[in-house]
């Protein structure tokens, strides 16, 4: 397997140095390939736009939680703000001990990040290069892939299986040469477990040298997802990637961590590492000490889900079989038009998938905003379009969260 690129040499041509590190969208990238693109004219509605006409914009686009932090946690935020002009490192080692007996492994197996695309990035530049592949799923959360390409790293995109759980053998014979196996769990965007039997196959059958990483952003939101941790505390090959942006309300907020042997995470932070901010510690903290705040929301976010799945069922639209905060929802018709046409009722819903076109991704909002989705999709189906108005809007690209970036 190659070794990591040099970080100056890395950073110099990288996009990634105008901020796509720490999740940023590609704004600032005058005379990159995508202002070499023509782009194209699109109907847009803007969120201002329905709550102008009274239509509260209803945000199931991005798989964000509209519960926001808990109560505790926004307690925890206004405590610290005050000392904020301190970095409080002595902070981050109580956080870290925390996560680290939540999971049963040891302190220095943990590096906590602002939010969990930090270190995906830094793992897809740490394991893969141009003779060191990425291998995910299709379809899956996209920035491990983004990540390779710019270091050219070949990808192997693997269809998920009938089921919708990743394809372990297939992903696992993809490539000799591969450097990183990527599996998230459970899965983005259609929310789907893959069974622990499948994640030990892939850690058993991966290619000698390349390393397992288990994505758990969502593993809170699930009743039967099983975490890697044990497989890290054993010393494999693995990193897993969790995040408070899902379940815990923080999207905003921007904490997450990496979990993994000492010397393979000692490959991440070779690309850097930086002091947490003091209010995403403390709402960290507060999240992870509150015994009621999981199981309490992940049975209301069940609850709602299993209502819209099965009331999208009845009117004849297959649903992926989720276990998350998001599934994909089969429209029948090019995505794109369905998000328009949902826009026109102020519900902001996600986007397809490549390979999936006519596959709509949905977050679950409150119990209110899918009451709103259920009305807004029905009057769609009907051919019926809203009082926001569609206005042409010049794009340079789609963010990955369905919204757009204008020129």
């Amino acid at each position: 397997m190659k070794a990591p690129l040099s970080r100056r040499r890395f950073l110099s041509g990288s996009a990634l140095a105008a901020g796509t590190a720490v999740g940023a969208p590609l704004l600032g990238l005058a005379g990159s390939a995508f202002a070499k693109r023509n782009p194209p004219s699109r109907p847009r509605v803007d969120p201002e736009q329905a709550k102008a006409l009274g239509l509260e914009p209803v945000m199931i686009n991005a798989n964000e939680n509209p519960l926001g932090p808990s109560a505790e946690a926004l307690k925890a935020i206004d405590g610290i703000a005050p000392s904020g002009g301190r970095y409080l490192g002595q902070m981050q080692g109580e956080l870290v001990q925390e996560m680290a007996a939540q999971l049963g492994v040891k302190p220095d197996y943990i590096v906590p990040y602002a939010g969990s695309t930090p270190p995906l990035t830094q793992t897809v530049l740490a394991f893969t290069s141009p003779t060191a592949s990425l291998v995910t799923a299709n379809p899956t959360f996209e920035a491990a892939w983004r990540t390779a390409g710019q270091v050219k790293a070949p990808v192997h995109k693997v269809p998920l299986r009938a089921d919708y759980s990743h394809d372990v053998a297939a992903m696992c014979a993809a490539d000799a040469a591969a450097g990183m196996i990527y599996i998230c769990n459970p899965n983005n965007p259609t929310g789907s477990l893959t069974p622990r039997k499948d994640i030990e196959y892939a850690l058993a059958h991966k290619p000698q040298g390349s390393i397992l990483v288990l994505d758990e952003a969502y593993i809170h939101l699930s009743e039967n997802a099983v975490t890697g941790a044990d497989l890290v505390a054993a010393d494999k090959e693995v990193v897993i990637l969790r995040t408070f942006s899902k379940l815990y309300g923080m999207a905003g907020i921007r904490l997450g961590y990496a979990v993994g042997r000492p010397d393979l995470l000692e490959r991440l932070t070779y690309f850097g590492t930086n002091a947490l901010p003091v209010t995403a510690m403390a709402a960290g903290l507060a999240s992870l000490r509150d015994p009621k705040l999981v199981p309490t929301r992940r049975a209301a976010n069940t609850a709602i889900r299993e209502d819209v799945a099965t009331w999208l069922t009845q009117q004849g639209y297959a649903c992926s079989p989720s276990e998350s905060n998001c599934f994909m929802l089969d429209v029948k018709r090019p995505a794109r038009e369905f998000m328009e046409a949902m826009a026109t009722y102020g519900v902001f819903v996600g986007r397809s998938w490549e390979g999936w076109p006519n596959s709509s991704r949905i977050t679950v909002g409150t119990a209110e905003e899918m009451s709103r989705f259920k009305d807004a999709f029905a009057k769609v189906m009907a051919g019926e379009r809203g009082p926001v108005p569609l206005k042409l809007t010049l794009l340079q690209d789609e963010r990955r969260d369905g919204t757009f970036m204008v020129v």
